[in-house]
Parts: C-alpha cells; structure tokens; sequence
C-alpha cells in the first residue's frame, strides 16, 4: 500500500503547498526512515474541525446501530489491513510483531465492545432515566422529566507513543468519541506517522462502506508543536482526549484555558505504579515475586503507562526478594526505546538516580548498542523517598525504585504521601491484608484501580475498567481512557420536562 504522507481531511488526502515535511524514526537500526510526511498547516486545522462541525448535524442524528455497524466495519477494516499494518509498525517502533499483533487484537476488540453496547442501547452505562409526573402533589404539581445524554460535538484525539494502535488513531478515546456520536479531529503522533496513515485508510474505507458523513474523522499529520494548539483552541472543538506528558498536557491545558469556552481535557500521564510488599507474602514467596516484579517491568521495556517503577518492601525480610529481582535485572537484555527523546530522558533520570547520595544501584543490565535502555534496579530507604519529591517521579523505561520501609505504620505514612496513580497493587496473605486493612483503604485514595496480588501491566477492555486516577495520573479522576465508562466522557446530560 502506497503512503502519501498527507493528512486526511474533509474527506480528501491533502498536503498544504510549501508545507515542510518531517520523517518517522526508527528505533532499531538508530535512523530516519525514508518516507516523506507533511506537516498540516493553519488553514488545515480549521478546515477539518469545520468539517467536523458540519458532520456533526449529521452524525449525531444516526442510530445506535447505525453508528454499531460503522465501528464493526472499522474493527473489520483493521484487520483487512494485514500484515502490512504490523511490519509498518514494527519499523516505526521496534516493538515486537507478538506485542502488535495483542495490541491490535485489543483495538478491534474495545471497537466491538462499543459496537455490541450500541446494540444493547447502551444498557450497561444506564445513563438515561425517567420520573413520571404527579399532578396531585402539594403545594405544587410534579412534572414528568426525562434525563437523557446527548453527544458534546467534535472531539480532538491526540496519539500516544507507546501505543500505536490502542490509544492512538482508531484506539479507544476515538471508539468512544464515535460510539457516543461525536466527529473526531486526529492529530497523529510523529513517531509512528505511516501507522497513522494506515488507520487511517481503514476509517475512510467504513466511512464509505456504511455512508458515514465523510467528515466524521479527520487526521492531522504534523511534528509541529504548533498544529496541537491551533487544534484545541478552535471553537468547534468541545473535548479533547490526550495521552502522553505531564509537560505537553500542561501546555495544552493552558492553550484551553484562554478559550473563550471551556472544555475538559482528559489526559493520561504519568504514573510510578506502586507495588506494595506486605511481610509474611515476601517471606513465604520472596524470589518469585521478585521474578514476577522484573518480568513485569520488562514488558515493553519499561514503556507501559502501568510499569511498576516503586516497589515498597519490608526491610527485614526481603533478602530473597531483592537478590531474584537483581539477578533478573542484570541478566536483562537491553533494548530499544520509542524515540530519541524518551531515551535521552530516560538517560538523564539514570544518571540523576546514580549521583543521589542515598539512592544505591542494588543491578543493571547489559547494553547492547550505545542506543539501547538497559534496565536498573535501585534501592532507597523509606525517610529519603519521604522527604525528596525527585525520588517520586515517573522514570519512563525499564527502571524501578525499591523502597525498603520498617513497620506497617511507616508504609501507612508513605501511602500518605503519594501522588495520584493510575494502579498500585497490594501481595500480601490473608493474614498480611487482615492487619494491613487501613493502609488499602487509604490507597483507595491514592490511585484508579486498586490490585490484589496481581502485577498492574495490562489493562482489561470491559465495563467495569476504570484506567484513571487522581492527578496527576490524570487530569480528571471520575473518568477512564479504557473500558465502556469512557463513552461517558463524550455525552452531556439533558433533562426533557413535560
């Protein structure tokens, strides 16, 4: 399949005249690749979110199974895409074929589960409700009122790194905007251009198949810092769906902030994922929790939004514990990351790591190549994380923290002080739960899905998922990026009186 290097809008593939083109990166071989891509101009912003806003009368009209059958056909088109669409993403990113090939699974997946809920009038949500009127109340009469949901208007997508089918073009904040009826502005994200494009086929093709308004998605090509703001301050846009740095969610946020109407951004940023090691567990199954935790961390080389990066551990029974997990560190081998710049970020949070004086380097791995991330494992006692903001901080890549605490009420106070995270989990026996109960319900507080003995890699697409948290895992906790729930995001409440 011929790529064009164009952004899709209004319908059409086009390119501005004189516009300056960037190029894809890939990771395994340490260079640029050779197709050409064009950086959407001004005027092309504002053409496809006035697009969307004219299909938006359209759209927002179309039946529950209508809109069931358009995202059914973009699952099938997806597919039809074929191997093209892995091997693509594979030089764009160096994951694995196996890790794609789940990954895209997972998209068709989560399109089909917004399809079969359509089908199901969206009865799992419950978001409508009516009350019927009671002309014989006093003082007044009661009328009857229906509360209903309607879409909020053209939503702005914006890709993710680390997940380029998932939470990027056709990934789940797209599924739900168009499940809930509303148009989508994509902005695609640099490091995987050809993927975007691709996708981007395979919406157009279902745009067609089910005569969909063919402005009901557009994607913006662009490595131009400027096309993210010229998008989210344009009027027609009424949400946004971000995954990606506290920095840039920050920046964006402050480019909403100056509208003349507000609009919610929901981001999804950063998050350490504590793991938190009760004493009788870690005595009884010390070496393999501590394989368990590496495997984890390992998985996509440190690249998960749920990566555990602090593992809290008592300090007088974890010897087994830390020695697995050090062998299994040091005999990790090195691997690629998504780009240039989250390699250098991960370089300088390593050697920040190393230079702290009350922080030890417990193993690391071997690098292969000089532009490889090996994994490393540090260690740090429990008054130095308490008291030093940096030793909270996200380091994206396969790198963790231990944290050695001293007595379940030291843990406590630790809980305390953490920031907002999307997961944490809790390995404990019965006995351990029993005696730590305060200290999981005070995590309740601390994080958007609480884990019982289980690492927090992998997210489940199903009803009942909730992949927030408090900030600044994410910029609004009652809401989720993954799962049915996130539809909810896209629709307003409107009440019908009489």
């Amino acid at each position: 399949m011929n790529l064009s290097g164009k952004s899709y809008i209004n319908g059409a593939w086009q390119a501005a005249q004189n516009a300056t083109t960037f190029y894809a990166f890939c990771p395994a071989t340490n260079e640029s690749l050779t197709q050409a891509f064009f950086n959407a101009s001004e005027a092309q912003v504002e053409e496809a979110v006035n697009a969307a806003e004219q299909a938006f009368k359209a759209y927002r009209k179309t039946s529950m199974t209508a809109r069931a059958e358009f995202l059914e056909t973009i699952a099938q088109e997806i597919l039809a895409l074929g191997d093209e669409l892995i091997t693509t993403t594979m030089a764009e990113t160096n994951l694995p074929r196996a890790r794609l090939e789940g990954e895209r699974g997972r998209t068709v997946n989560q399109l089909n589960a917004f399809a079969a809920a359509l089908r199901d009038n969206l009865a799992e949500l419950s978001l409508d409700k009516e009350e019927q009127a009671d002309p014989n109340r006093t003082p007044l009469p009661k009328p009857k009122t229906q509360l209903k949901h309607i879409p909020i208007g053209t939503v702005a997508v914006f890709g993710a790194s680390n997940f380029p089918y998932a939470f990027s073009t056709l990934g789940g904040d797209t599924a739900a905007a168009l499940a809930a009826g509303c148009p989508v502005v994509y902005k695609g994200h640099p490091a995987h251009p050809a993927t975007c494009e691709l996708m981007t086929k395979a919406i157009a093709t279902a745009i067609s198949k089910c005569d969909m308004p063919s402005r009901v998605f557009s994607m913006l090509q662009a490595k131009v810092y400027d096309v993210a703001h010229w998008l989210v301050e344009a009027k027609p846009i009424k949400a946004v769906g971000f995954t990606g740095s506290f920095g840039v969610a920050k920046a964006l946020q402050d480019t909403i902030a100056k509208r003349h109407e507000p609009i919610p951004l929901y981001a999804e940023l950063g998050s350490v994922n504590p793991q938190i090691v009760l004493p009788e567990k870690v005595q009884a199954q010390g070496a393999e929790l501590g394989a368990q935790f590496v495997q984890s961390l390992l998985m996509g080389n440190g690249q998960f939004c749920t990566s555990p990066g602090i593992w809290l551990v008592p300090s007088s029974s974890s010897q087994a514990f830390i020695e697995t997990a050090k062998q299994s560190v040091s005999g990790a081998p090195s691997d690629t990351l998504l780009t240039p710049g989250i390699l250098k970020a991960y370089q300088n949070s390593i050697a920040a790591l190393k230079a702290h004086p009350q922080v030890t380097l417990l193993s690391a791995g071997e690098q292969a190549q000089p532009f490889h991330a090996s994994a490393h494992l540090f260690l740090t006692d429990s008054e130095s994380f308490a008291t030093d903001a940096r030793l909270k901080e996200e380091v994206f890549g396969p790198s963790a923290l231990v944290v050695s605490y001293d007595n379940l009420a030291q843990l406590e106070d630790l809980i305390a002080d953490l920031d907002g995270q999307l997961t944490a989990s809790i390995h404990g026996t019965e006995s351990d739960l029993h005696q730590a109960k305060d200290i999981m319900e005070a995590l309740q507080y601390r994080v958007g899905r609480l884990i019982y003995g289980q690492m927090p890699t992998g997210v489940e697409v199903c009803a009942t998922m909730n992949h927030g948290g408090p900030f600044p895992s994410s910029t609004d906790v009652r809401s989720t990026s993954v799962g049915l729930e996130a539809l909810k995001r896209f629709v307003r409440p409107i009440c019908i009186q009489s």
